[in-house]
């Protein structure tokens, strides 16, 4: 049976999840949850994922929700498909990974998805932006961003010279920033390169454009 997806297209966490499932080239149906409709809270919903979130994915009967939890599966199941070495093997490089993957959440996402809110998603459900917020937070974002540009001088990717899921994770928020209003990911020479990079594969692209079932990959 093909893996499911369960989500929304504009979905972060969604996105996050279908960026990694076409990088691995792995087939899957999209289940398109509205947001509106409360999909994410039916009952039917719940059995798979029951804290009413999204995504999740179900591979045949496996189901699992937490999307880097996901994207982590996908890259270790479907290892010899799609792009290699998403989650490096050799103790030295995974103990790497393991780092670039923790700063992601506690250094870029902590204060950019708050952003994103501030200026995005407040704004989709009525609220009203608090601008000195959203400029803290970019503020603080920026900091850490100073140490992304400081590794970034000394390799290619978050993890080293190779990219993988950590590299990957960052791309739902940090696309949306623009969205949001600042060019905070242009602003620093090694983050602006690494980002304008991963930004540009064609899975990310695919994945902007619209996620939509897949049967096969050519």
């Amino acid at each position: 049976m093909v893996l499911k997806l369960y989500g929304n297209p504009h979905s972060i966490c969604t996105r996050r999840v279908a960026v990694v499932l076409h990088e691995k080239k792995v087939p899957f149906e999209f289940h398109i949850l509205d947001f509106e409709k409360l999909d994410h809270k039916t009952a039917e919903f719940l059995k798979l994922q029951p804290f009413g979130q999204m995504p999740c994915i179900d591979d045949n009967g496996f189901v699992v929700y937490e999307s880097r939890a996901v994207g982590r599966y996908i890259a270790t199941k479907y290892a010899s498909q799609g792009t290699p070495g998403l989650i490096p093997t050799e103790l030295e490089e995974r103990a790497i990974f393991e780092q670039a993957a923790s700063v992601e959440i506690h250094n870029f996402d902590q204060f950019g998805a708050q952003a994103v809110f501030e200026n995005v998603l407040k704004q989709y459900h009525g609220l009203t932006p608090d601008p000195e917020k959203f400029k803290s937070l970019v503020e603080q974002l920026s900091a850490k961003l100073d140490v992304y540009d400081q590794i970034l001088g000394k390799q290619k990717y978050v993890a080293g010279n190779n990219i993988t899921i950590a590299d990957l994770y960052h791309l739902p928020i940090g696309t949306l920033l623009a969205v949001a209003g600042t060019d905070i990911m242009q602003q620093k020479p090694n983050v602006s390169r690494w980002f304008k990079e991963i930004s540009s594969r064609s899975t990310w692209k695919t994945v902007v454009n619209g996620i939509e079932s897949v049967a096969s990959y050519n």
